[in-house]
């Protein structure tokens, strides 16, 4: 098939091992979707780990514009990284969907989409897009300095030590909402606050003992929570929530405003918001993007604006075209 045929076609990057197998046991069911909404695709199985981010090289030389990720937040993660890679096109002239079907699915809540495979695949045959902002993380790894890019949130401190944890129960087959739970609770209680210094543009915001810090583009990270409720997936720009030391007992009657956007009534939480970040910790603390754990402080967070075109849900498009409408006549006032 001619590299011009592949424009038109959907590439589709399916992991078969995402939500504990769901990847491949759901499969015949979103392919069926796709072909009742008349999608002409090319889907191909992952086999390893990174295995996404060089077939999305692969299928960008190939002449494929378009891509439907299988999986979770992980797999979405190793394509964005995928796209900038890539030296063929800007990142932007290639359309990049997600079927949520991971452990982890919390990038498609801030656009609007569901679990529901239908809904997902009428956006996508509707191709309602949107460009959205991308995380840059330099980090410390084996002495090295390291960098990747991220497309929802990343994590420090607590967050990436409940990650590591969670990573390893997946790994022994522990899948069980249970297990999570006890283990985030254990977790909290053992782990021991760090020496943290934040600078924000370049100016000192924070130094003192920190929890945990959420660093991201868009709002949700762990199982619905919202930990940076206010973000703005294309205001070319980062939040920040820098967690303090909190009693177990304070966080738990407000647990619910975790989920609800509220998480900045909870005293001990501070928003901060820039376009450069830079985290550094006394002992060296983790760092983890999109659910994958990295390497370790000092950190530099930066921000490449409407570097990506992605598939959004028909509410959140719609919600986008009416925003932009106002802004264009606020500006002509």
């Amino acid at each position: 098939m001619s590299l011009e045929n592949n424009e038109n076609k959907w590439f589709v990057i399916v992991n078969p091992v995402a939500g504990g197998g769901h990847g491949l046991d759901h499969f015949p069911q979103i392919s069926k979707h796709l072909r009742d909404a008349h999608i002409l695709c090319e889907p191909v199985f992952t086999e390893h780990k990174f295995h996404a981010t060089e077939l999305t090289v692969t299928a960008i030389n190939e002449g494929y514009r378009k891509i439907i990720v299988v999986g979770g937040d992980g797999t979405m993660h190793e394509v964005v990284n995928g796209l900038f890679i890539q030296q063929k096109v800007k990142p932007d002239e290639v359309l990049l969907a997600v079927i949520g079907v991971g452990s982890d699915n919390e990038w498609v809540r801030t656009f609007g989409l569901n679990n529901r495979y239908a809904d997902t695949v009428k956006a996508i045959a509707d191709e309602y897009s949107f460009l959205q902002d991308v995380g840059v993380v330099s980090y410390e790894e084996s002495h090295y300095r390291q960098s990747r890019y991220f497309a929802n949130v990343a994590g420090a401190g607590f967050d990436a030590q409940i990650t590591r944890k969670l990573t390893h129960l997946r790994k022994k087959g522990h899948r069980s909402s249970f297990r999570a739970t006890w283990c985030l609770i254990k977790s909290f209680f053992r782990y021991k606050s760090t020496g943290i210094k934040v600078w924000v543009d370049g100016k000192l915001v924070y130094n003192n003992l920190l929890f945990s810090a959420a660093i991201g583009i868009c709002k949700y990270n762990g199982s619905g929570v919202q930990l940076l409720p206010e973000a703005v997936a294309d205001d070319g720009m980062l939040d920040l929530s820098l967690f303090r030391p909190i009693h177990f007992w304070h966080l738990l009657f407000r647990f619910h405003y975790l989920f609800n956007g509220g998480i900045y009534r909870i005293r001990h939480i501070i928003k901060e918001r820039g376009s450069h970040i830079r985290i550094e910790s006394s002992p060296e603390v983790s760092v983890e993007v999109d659910g994958e754990l990295l390497g370790e402080t000092p950190l530099e967070f930066s921000v490449l604006h409407k570097a990506i075109r992605v598939v959004v849900g028909e509410k959140f498009y719609h919600q986008m075209k009416e925003r932009e409408q106002q802004q264009i006549a606020a500006a002509e006032q």
